[in-house]
């Protein structure tokens, strides 16, 4: 299915009219969306500054990743889901934006940089005290931390983007 048959597709779904026909929903969920990024950012920043060595040296990345990691998980469950209904709602400003797609990639970079920081925790509470991967995690979490910030900007550069 090429993309403008699923924009066409999407844009005629009951559930697409249905946010389209109620002035008050898109507006609520960009409150709750912009929310769970304030959220995700301020986990992910507490979490990548510590790594970074920033602040917290008297803890360890671990204590951080227990108190903040579910707070990043749950605010991308909230993300996700108010995103996907922001994407109903207007499929055509979303995927047919230049920018949005940059911002789907950039996040699939981020996350996949989370994860990396903070998935070797669970199995190991020093992992990232071993060897020379203290010089690895400060690179993954300062490029981490650069495109969670890209990936704000992208978010809002999406509303004057032409698509």
């Amino acid at each position: 299915m090429s993309l403008d048959k699923l924009v066409s597709w999407l844009a005629a779904t009951g559930a697409s009219k249905a946010i389209g026909d109620h002035a008050w929903v898109t507006p609520t969920v960009q409150t709750v969306h912009i929310l769970a990024i304030a959220l995700i950012m301020s986990a992910i920043l507490m979490t990548n500054l510590r790594a970074l060595g920033a602040l917290g040296r008297d803890e360890p990345l671990s204590r951080f990743s227990d108190r903040y990691g579910p707070w990043i998980w749950a605010a991308l469950a909230v993300l996700a889901a108010s995103g996907a209904t922001l994407i109903v709602g207007e499929p055509r400003r979303s995927l047919e934006n230049p920018v949005f797609l940059l911002k789907m990639g950039m996040l699939a970079v981020a996350l996949t940089a989370t994860l990396a920081i903070l998935l070797p925790l669970r199995r190991d509470r020093e992992f990232w005290l071993a060897g020379g991967r203290a010089a690895v995690l400060k690179g993954l979490a300062g490029s981490s931390l650069a495109v969670w910030v890209a990936i704000v900007f992208a978010g809002r550069w999406i509303a004057y983007a032409a698509s």
